[in-house]
């Protein structure tokens, strides 16, 4: 945790139009939000960005980083707040993508590819509640899905190692976003601190 406070370094403005495609990519588009957990918000929101890139019409059209998964009592959370573990919420990404262009099963899918969901509350030298891998489904139909492309993960990729992935798969409660230092952290800090899990393990 030091390590990352250490790094909250206010940069240059920064042009997040890159970054941001208009909510509703056109009039008949309907949209869906994803919202994921795998440790370090800023590593999350870096990878899924830089492999859908919302200038490239790879169907996620926004995000945002952000608290959820908490106690109902702990309201608007703030980073020391939830850094404590006092409020049980998790560090996570909220996106909005485009079913016609990405389906969620291929975003659930990513989701693995880029942390380590074996390791309980934790990614790499990061420890605690906060940092804990967590799907929190924004439908029956993604709670399904959700299911379904972890099962096919945990045959494919894990139990031949001998390993358990212990993702929580829950439905969504209330999504707090995280102060604006946080948004986009990564891409107005290149040199800031990435958790060496949030990379592609396959």
């Amino acid at each position: 945790m030091l390590g990352r406070l250490s790094s909250l370094i206010f940069g240059p403005p920064f042009d997040t139009s890159t970054f941001r495609a208009t909510m509703s990519s056109a009039a008949t588009t309907s949209t869906e939000i994803a919202t994921f957990a795998a440790g370090c918000f800023w590593g999350v929101e870096h990878i899924f960005l830089k492999h859908f890139p919302p200038k490239e019409n790879k169907g996620i059209l926004k995000t945002a980083v952000g608290y959820t998964g908490g106690k109902e009592t702990a309201t608007n959370p703030g980073y020391r707040q939830v850094c404590s573990g006092e409020t049980d919420h998790v560090e996570a990404l909220r996106i909005e993508f485009d079913p016609s262009i990405v389906s969620y099963a291929e975003l659930v899918e990513f989701f693995y590819r880029t942390h380590e969901p074996t390791t309980l509350n934790r990614q790499g030298n990061d420890r605690g509640t906060q940092y804990r891998s967590a799907i929190f489904t924004n439908s029956p139909e993604q709670y399904k899905t959700a299911l379904a492309v972890t099962e096919e993960i945990q045959q494919k990729h894990f139990t031949p190692k001998g390993e358990k992935i212990v993702t929580q798969i829950l439905e969504a409660g209330p999504w707090y976003d995280a102060e604006d230092y946080h948004q986009l952290y990564l891409f107005k800090n290149p040199n800031g601190y990435q958790c060496a899990t949030h990379r592609l393990h396959w």
